[in-house]
């Protein structure tokens, strides 16, 4: 029987982990915290050369396997040049629009550790001086970071310390409400690295019985495309992503419920995988939606077309104006918990 994890708890790791910069290429931090965050179980855990993290729990079989995956890599941008004026110019990490980050704070982090902030501007900014403020295109060419320093032209920012190839993270404005709500940048995909690591938590404390051996891996490399795409072993049978649920208007899922992916942008997920995630649901009063995402890929279809011959599916949290100022809700979460812990305990999927 499944029972009801502590939300509270997935609430506050989600805003302790949305709070640690990680854009891909950059996460070193963000996976040492997950490990720190494990430390004391008696787990199998290691990094793989990528950096992500891989963690085993023995099931009674171990001759078939398990993989779930979750990611804590983020959109985010590194320098792209330093303009004439001191200011910085951006190229993008990951799939976003320029107006989901304008007028974001944001922070620099130079290659010797050192961080200063800034916030993401039109350089066409102010409407007292710009006639084309509001109509000018949101690109490349046009969105700047103004540096909280004293510094006017390209000479006083190299002597800061910046240079082309800083990774430059966006402020997650993180807040959780009384109505049960949490709201921030990078719900993509600390959410589900939440959920999942809260997961092995309960599975270690009570002493579940996993009837496979499981395999849990933070990816690091996800939004760039290939987070997943290795670090299989051959004894996998079923391959599942935890990611989010996209929202929007012609979707299914919403903030309330667990989302189960049929077909994303790569094709259809495993059909008997999605059956059987959906009756798992049924059988346990797990409210969920099955939806497909037109625009979407995951680290289970990066494994699928790495050549892996596993079993793919695809869950997650309902996760609103994704790619943007992210927004879900505490029973979405809970949600989320329930299926996964009752997936973990069930039978493999019948090919």
């Amino acid at each position: 029987m499944v029972t009801n994890p502590n939300i509270k708890e997935t609430v506050s790791l989600i805003k302790e982990l949305v709070s640690i910069p990680s854009p891909s290429g950059n996460t070193d931090n963000v996976i040492e915290f997950c490990e720190q965050y494990l430390h004391g179980f008696e787990l199998e855990m290691k990094r793989n050369r990528k950096g992500g993290l891989l963690i085993s729990i023995p099931g009674k079989n171990i001759d078939q396997h398990r993989m779930l995956t979750a990611h804590v890599d983020t959109l985010g941008a590194m320098v792209k040049e330093i303009k004439s004026n001191g200011r910085l110019k951006l190229d993008m990490i990951g799939g976003f629009r320029w107006n989901a980050v304008e007028g974001e704070y944001c922070e620099i982090e130079t290659e010797t550790g050192k961080r200063y902030t800034g916030t993401i501007l039109m350089k066409q900014t102010s409407v007292h001086v710009y006639k084309d403020a509001g109509k000018a295109k949101r690109n490349e060419d046009n969105i700047e970071v103004r540096i909280d320093e004293r510094t006017i032209n390209e000479k006083e920012t190299r002597k800061l310390g910046i240079n082309v190839g800083d990774f430059v993270s966006f402020d997650p404005r993180v807040q959780i409400t009384e109505s049960g709500f949490i709201k921030s940048r990078h719900l993509d995909d600390k959410a589900s690295t939440a959920i999942l690591l809260r997961l092995i938590k309960h599975i270690k404390e009570d002493g579940v019985e996993l009837p496979y051996t499981t395999h849990f891996l933070i990816s690091n490399n996800e939004e760039i495309g290939y987070g997943g795409n290795s670090n299989i072993p051959p004894e996998t049978i079923e391959y599942l992503a935890v990611d989010m649920g996209a929202l929007g208007e012609g979707q299914s899922s919403d903030e309330f419920t667990v989302s189960i992916c049929a077909k994303d942008s790569s094709g259809p997920y495993h059909y008997g995988l999605r059956k059987q995630l959906v009756n798992l649901a049924k059988q346990n009063n797990i409210d969920y939606k099955v939806d497909i995402y037109p625009y979407y890929g995951s680290d289970a279809s990066a494994a699928i077309r790495s050549g892996h011959d596993i079993v793919h599916g695809l869950v997650g949290p309902g996760i609103e104006s994704s790619h943007a100022l992210e927004r879900t809700h505490e029973s979405s979460l809970l949600n989320t918990e329930k299926l996964l812990l009752a997936y973990v305990q069930s039978g493999i999927t019948t090919i």
